[in-house]
């Protein structure tokens, strides 16, 4: 398979967020004919609000349904907040779920992974992510799962453990393999 498209959405806009280097990471060791580009645009989407989901949709609205509906797989890094979704995050799902039954990421992998400073590295905002984004109409891949507790770095950037950097090589491999094959 070659010319593989994937969509990473970062759940934390903050510029030296972990999650934003893990996603850096990942474009950075992405197999040969699989590009991960990072969309940047989740803090310009207005809260979710039917009235403004017409056909002269916000340009950011727009811009963020074009980026899914070309990408042929997505990669969600989150932190977790207050043992939940980011606010950004949730409010993206919304906009790429509609128009209902036929969203942008209608029946395209998904796989969510990240850092979160818990013990347990986020797992109650992925799961909450992987029901969100299935509901929403996806093929999430139950079996990426990668949450980095707090603890792994301590101060450093991720690529300096190659645990971490083959752990996130492999989440991109899994999810790439689905496009694939997406019933396997």
């Amino acid at each position: 398979m070659s010319d593989i498209q994937v969509m990473a959405l970062v759940g934390s806009l903050r510029a030296a967020s972990v999650n934003r280097q893990l996603a850096e990471l990942a474009a950075e060791h992405a197999p040969d004919g699989v590009t991960v580009t990072i969309y940047d645009g989740l803090g310009d989407l207005p809260f979710y609000n039917e009235d403004l989901d017409t056909a002269d949709a916000p340009a950011s609205v727009v811009a963020v349904r074009a980026a899914a509906a070309a990408a042929d797989a997505v990669l969600v890094f989150t932190p977790e907040y207050n043992g939940s979704i980011p606010g950004v995050l949730k409010n993206a799902i919304d906009w790429l779920s509609r128009p209902f039954g036929m969203g942008a990421l209608k029946g395209k992998p998904l796989g969510v992974v990240g850092y979160a400073h818990g013990q347990y590295g986020g797992v109650w905002a992925h799961d909450e992510t992987r029901k969100s984004f299935g509901i929403a109409g996806s093929q999430v891949v139950e079996s990426i799962k990668l949450s980095i507790p707090g603890t792994a770095f301590d101060g450093k950037h991720p690529r300096e453990s190659a645990e971490v950097v083959e752990s996130v090589r492999a989440a991109v491999d899994t999810l790439v393999a689905s496009v694939a094959d997406p019933v396997g």
